[in-house]
């Protein structure tokens, strides 16, 4: 595990790498935004304010675009990662929490066991999958991380990360994420949420809410 520098001011929804580069989607209104920054040392490259009605939520690549949901606003931000400005938009009902992108479909959360499998050319919803561990629900899915036919998951107010099959639904492991920040960081720091794959280096970079460090790590089974 390595320690990194991460942005204490940065409300963090959404994480993704692409190419060597890292990207967070920052919430909070008048506060969200999309920023890129170097993943050794988090120092910022580039910085797109969101306007003070919008609240950023889960982020995710598509091609050359990146995806930005809102968390009430019910709107999907279409952003050129070259020129860094928002060239469309497409419309949702309901809450935007965590986003993913496995390649052929977007896997959407809203904070329920349901994830919403969508169409990256429209955003329409092409079916939907239940998150069940052992056969119980699981409420409180966050931010999300697609990594072959994996969905990597936060889980709101908890150091839990899972993993899911993203056919079935079903919670194939549970990752305890705690005791990452010392005692003093943890008081002023929010949840953990923010789940990066480097396919490179095949490590994952994760961080949270208000959150002084990121953590490159690898995860292992727990339960």
């Amino acid at each position: 595990m390595e320690r990194r520098n991460h942005n204490e001011d940065a409300f963090s929804q959404g994480f993704e790498f692409n190419g060597g580069r890292l990207y967070e989607s920052h919430g909070l209104y008048g506060k969200s935004g999309i920023s890129e920054i170097n993943p050794n040392d988090g120092n910022l490259i580039r910085w797109l304010p969101l306007g003070n009605e919008f609240f950023g939520e889960g982020l995710t690549i598509v091609g050359d675009y990146l995806f930005q949901l809102t968390w009430r606003n019910g709107i999907v931000n279409i952003i050129d990662i070259d020129s860094f400005e928002i060239v469309n938009v497409f419309s949702y009902e309901g809450e935007g929490w965590g986003l993913c992108f496995d390649g052929e479909f977007l896997y959407m959360s809203n904070g329920s066991n349901s994830l919403t499998v969508r169409d990256p050319s429209s955003f329409v919803i092409v079916k939907e999958i239940l998150v069940r561990n052992n056969g119980n629900p699981v409420q409180a899915i966050n931010e999300l991380e697609c990594v072959g036919d994996i969905i990597y998951a936060n889980i709101w107010q908890t150091d839990t990360i899972l993993k899911i099959d993203n056919e079935s639904g079903n919670v194939l492991a549970t990752i305890d994420a705690s005791g990452l920040l010392t005692s003093d960081e943890s008081t002023s720091a929010d949840v953990l949420n923010g789940i990066a794959y480097n396919h490179d280096s095949e490590t994952f970079l994760i961080t949270g809410k208000l959150w002084p460090a990121m953590f490159e790590v690898t995860f292992e089974k727990s339960s």
